[in-house]
């Protein structure tokens, strides 16, 4: 007998192809949010309802509903905006958003919090008019396609990024829901549509892409279902390594979910790459789990029916044969900071954004800095996936004009550490309903303690990769962290040791459900030991493993909880 199907199933095949009433919905005023499976639909349309859990409590007493408001995540593949593009969007965000900010995510898009239910057909519209949308960048599909940020291998980069737009259009749903409901585009028959790829109920679970060149993992393969591995021969991309099933979230307390690595398939040469892709995204539609959604996405596909009979399915539906992998490595993982000289002659300037939040701050106002660079840059920006902006394309007698700006709004400032450059989290609180404890707020000064304890043990000037997540559903990456904490309840954290510089390893809880002092206590003595226990050039995920502190996770489904 089979299992009964997940409630998102029937809202996904009564919906009519993702249309719902959201519609109708936007024209009720007597609530600020959406009503039964709306909620859960406008997601397929990049918005998540959320409220600000600040001031809910007060509202309560007050017997108001919570501030319904959306955060939107757009679809920018490979991250490349224009500058006028940009002005666009930060006009919208200064206007009609409630905190004035733009966010930059590790899905290396911008996302808009806070904007009521009035304005959002206006920022539908807003970003239409620029040429921008958010469809799939939430819900059941294949979310925004990401791809290295590597500005200075220009022609290389220029193709994967061709084919990161390619395999994101190929992979959109085909539904004309999202132009009719929030474009007032033509009405047309849901009967006589079709989803080719996605199917009539979509997939089973969220589906995350990427295309990546060696020697940079900054997409950080292992935290999505499908990757496209760039093999270059003599300067050209001749085809990609196909990894599948990463994946880093879980759930508290269900052993039946961890964090996973993605298993490599094999080459295939780049034609076959969209066929390639449908196939990985069909199998998973078919063969993933819709009854339990904490087991849907394609890392549990793998596990439950075996990577060489998921592999032998995808090679079925492409007509193709995987070839032998060839060979690559990843090196580096951060961004590259400062300014870069790309093969073109072109300069490319990364600036950190600390947790991607652009807003004017008291001494550095960092949102009217991005604008006023906008204003007079000539060549495109670059978001990243570990929420950086990169200027890119700068001519050699613009990069004078450019660095001032960025100085005197606090975008460069060179006495940022290395442990802070490589840290990162999710948003959390006070947009994110999931959050069980702080994370986006809670990193400076958690980061400055590190510092502390890095100064106090003579190790300063080295990176760590430290990332830390609101609740266990992985958006800051921290299951790809050398320290790594994952959010359990108010000012309580797991804490994870052991992943790697690289970013292909999956971190080990050391220890569970432990206050910020009693963290940094644990970190205090460990940093200690890895100043003076250290082989050299030794990193602190990898010494944590060698001095035994932790095991080595191999094999999620077997090491991680062991």
């Amino acid at each position: 007998m089979s299992e009964k199907l997940s409630d998102n199933e029937r809202l996904k095949r009564e919906s009519g192809f993702l249309r719902g009433t959201i519609e109708q919905d936007l024209q009720d005023r007597i609530t600020g949010g959406f009503n039964g499976d709306n909620f859960q639909l406008i997601r397929f349309h990049g918005m998540y309802q959320q409220d600000d859990r600040d001031i809910r409590p007060e509202r309560t007493k007050q017997k108001l509903e919570p501030l319904h408001n959306v955060m939107l995540r757009a679809r920018m593949p490979g991250g490349i905006i224009t500058p006028q593009q940009w002005l666009a969007i930060d006009k919208f965000a200064t206007d009609y958003t409630m905190y004035g900010s733009i966010r930059l995510t590790t899905r290396q898009t911008f996302q808009f919090h806070g904007v009521l239910k009035p304005n959002i057909k206006l920022m539908h519209q807003t970003l239409a008019s620029i040429g921008i949308d958010s469809i799939a960048t939430a819900g059941d599909v294949n979310r925004n396609v990401l791809c290295t940020t590597n500005p200075f291998q220009s022609k290389l980069h220029q193709e994967a990024y061709d084919w990161a737009r390619k395999i994101s259009e190929h992979l959109l749903p085909k539904s004309r829901a999202y132009a009719e409901i929030f474009l007032d585009g033509e009405k047309v028959e849901t009967t006589e549509e079709e989803e080719p790829i996605l199917g009539s109920t979509y997939l089973p679970r969220k589906f995350k892409t990427t295309v990546t060149i060696p020697p940079y993992n900054d997409v950080d393969v292992h935290a999505n279902d499908l990757n496209f591995v760039a093999i270059e021969e003599g300067g050209e991309l001749v085809g990609f390594n196909v990894l599948v099933g990463g994946g880093l979230a879980m759930t508290h307390g269900d052993t039946s979910t961890y964090p996973r690595r993605a298993d490599d398939l094999g080459f295939i040469a780049k034609e076959h790459t969209l066929a390639v892709a449908a196939a990985v995204v069909t199998t998973q539609r078919d063969m993933g789990n819709r009854s339990n959604r904490k087991n849907a996405k394609t890392k549990y596909t793998l596990d439950r029916v075996g990577t060489d009979v998921f592999k032998a399915e995808v090679e079925k539906r492409a007509a193709i044969a995987f070839e032998e992998s060839r060979p690559y490595e990843f090196t580096h993982r951060g961004d590259r900071f400062g300014w870069v000289e790309g093969i073109d002659g072109k300069h490319h300037l990364t600036l950190f954004i600390e947790n991607g939040r652009l807003l004017d701050y008291p001494g550095k106002p960092l949102k009217t800095g991005v604008a006023e660079i906008a204003r007079i840059h000539k060549g495109d920006f670059r978001m990243t996936s570990n929420q950086n902006l990169i200027i890119g394309g700068v001519p050699k007698k613009d990069k004078a004009r450019i660095e001032k700006l960025a100085r005197e709004h606090g975008l460069i400032d060179d006495g940022v550490s290395e442990l802070r450059k490589q840290s990162m989290a999710c948003v959390a609180l006070p947009t994110c309903p999931l959050a069980m404890a702080e994370a986006e707020r809670f990193l400076p000064g958690f980061v400055t303690d590190i510092e502390q304890i890095q100064q106090k043990h003579g190790v300063a000037d080295e990176a760590i990769v430290f990332r830390v997540t609101g609740c266990p559903n992985g958006c800051g990456r921290a299951m790809l962290a050398e320290i790594g904490l994952v959010g359990k309840a108010m000012g309580r954290y797991n804490l994870h040791l052991g992943g790697n510089v690289n970013g292909t390893r999956i971190p080990k809880m050391y220890k569970e459900n432990i206050t910020e002092a009693q963290i940094l206590e644990e970190l205090d003595g460990l940093i200690g030991r890895w100043a003076k226990e250290r082989e050299e050039g030794e990193s602190f995920g990898d010494f944590v493993i060698r001095a035994g502190v932790v095991a080595e996770v191999v094999v999620s489904k077997r090491d991680f909880y062991a």
